[in-house]
């Protein structure tokens, strides 16, 4: 199992960045899937998740309202758009994937709730 994150980069607060992460060597569909984040020197935290179909979605607090998490089940893609970003929101931003056949519930937010992990992609929001 691959999950590869791309889209990162350094940019100014009250920008937009959309971050991908492609899927390989698993049945896409039937995965749910997650993004976190590890701000510098801090733990890693949950961001948003989405049920296989995509129909279910859930966001923390901190980016409720600017980030939106989707996927495309035939790209074996997941996305995060992230809308007026702050300084705060730097962190390195990973991907990761539920259990196979799991049904998605919004309570899954803890990384113990994932299986498979992508390496992340870097966000650095400046002020």
């Amino acid at each position: 199992v691959q999950l590869q994150a791309f889209g990162g980069g350094l940019v100014q607060a009250g920008d937009s960045l959309r971050l991908s992460c492609t899927a390989s060597g698993l049945t896409f569909s039937r995965h749910y899937m997650g993004w976190f984040r590890q701000p510098p020197g801090k733990e890693r935290e949950f961001v948003a998740g989405i049920s296989r179909t995509g129909s279910r979605t859930s966001h923390a607090d901190s980016v409720k309202g600017r980030f939106t998490i989707s996927r495309d089940n035939a790209e074996n893609t997941v996305y995060l758009q992230m809308n007026s970003l702050k300084p705060e929101d730097t962190a390195v931003y990973s991907c990761a994937a539920g259990n196979a056949g799991t049904l998605y519930s919004v309570y899954y937010t803890r990384s113990s709730d994932y299986v498979n992990w992508g390496q992340g992609t870097l966000v650095t929001v400046s002020s």
